[in-house]
């Protein structure tokens, strides 16, 4: 059903490539997914599983905002948020802001991750904490550079390459990295000015990341490791036990227990009501002034 959905998508979805966000934004892959099968959203809805099948098959920096998804996806924005919020749920995504270092300042940063393997909550917790879950030590995640050749058939079919082909130019891939290249600058220097037809993917590949090699240059951002979650709905910052299901308690629709009021002070709902009072009983000066003369006219 998902791949039916999907396939109801504009055509331009297979032929352009799906934008990048700006340089620390866009997706970003949790660590130590399972191996990409037909079922990974089976147990979604049709339109859920639709919207996760193709976020997941995009290279980490994509931009995956509403607004963006709304036009490559067959779904209006509101829809795709709802959409959105239900993957949240379901522990395949999470949103928050993290504090990163630049030569110039300290910026929050927002940051969207994507899981293909639906996690809990404690899961999600002990990610944002930093702490490397168990099965990732266990076995290696693919390297941001495996993942972007991995994907450069879908922006530029004539570009597939096997899995043995991207372990192959990998390391290549990396150094662009190491220089401080973004993913949107590796895209162009691949794609762009393509031959017809393409004789040999990999050796061209190979030979554009060895011409094109860009110069170092200082990183734009380093991690600080101050990483905050936001709620899915109302977008309040708060702690992974407080964000269940990616929500905070009053988006939830948990009431929030208030301060107990302090011996002797007024309740604050009292406060309100005799604040109410008093204004209503408040007459503009402007208006007094226009009474007063009203009954000096009578007087009269």
């Amino acid at each position: 059903m998902a791949v039916d959905q999907l396939s109801a998508a504009p055509s331009s979805v297979h032929v352009l490539p799906h934008p990048m966000a700006n340089p620390g934004y866009g997706k970003r892959s949790a660590p130590d997914q399972r191996p990409r099968g037909e079922r990974d959203f089976s147990h979604l809805p049709p339109r859920e599983a639709a919207v996760a099948a193709y976020i997941d098959r995009l290279p980490d920096g994509s931009d995956i905002s509403v607004k963006t998804l709304a036009k490559w996806l067959p779904y209006g924005q509101c829809a795709l948020r709802t959409a959105l919020n239900r993957l949240q749920a379901a522990g395949h995504l999470r949103r928050g802001s993290e504090c990163v270092a630049t030569d110039e300042a300290l910026l929050w940063v927002t940051r969207t991750f994507f899981s293909r393997t639906a996690r809990d909550d404690d899961w999600w917790a002990a990610f944002i904490r930093g702490d490397v879950p168990e099965e990732a030590r266990r076995r290696p995640t693919r390297s941001r550079a495996f993942v972007l050749l991995a994907a450069l058939g879908r922006t530029a079919p004539a570009l597939s390459l096997s899995a043995a082909e991207c372990a192959s130019l990998e390391p290549q891939v990396g150094e662009w990295f190491d220089r401080g290249a973004t993913e949107a600058e590796l895209l162009r220097a691949l794609t762009d000015g393509l031959p017809v037809p393409v004789h040999h993917a990999a050796s061209l590949i190979r030979r554009r990341l060895t011409d094109k090699l860009p110069p170092h240059r200082p990183a734009p951002e380093r991690r600080t490791g101050l990483l905050t979650l936001e709620c899915g709905e109302c977008r309040a910052p708060g702690s992974p036990e407080a964000l269940r299901g990616g929500l905070c308690a009053p988006c939830r629709g948990e009431a929030v227990n208030a301060r107990p009021c302090p011996p002797g002070a007024v309740p604050t709902e009292d406060v309100r009501q005799r604040v109410a009072v008093v204004r209503a009983g408040l007459v503009p000066r402007s208006e007094r002034t226009e009474r007063a003369r009203g009954v000096r006219r009578s007087r009269r």
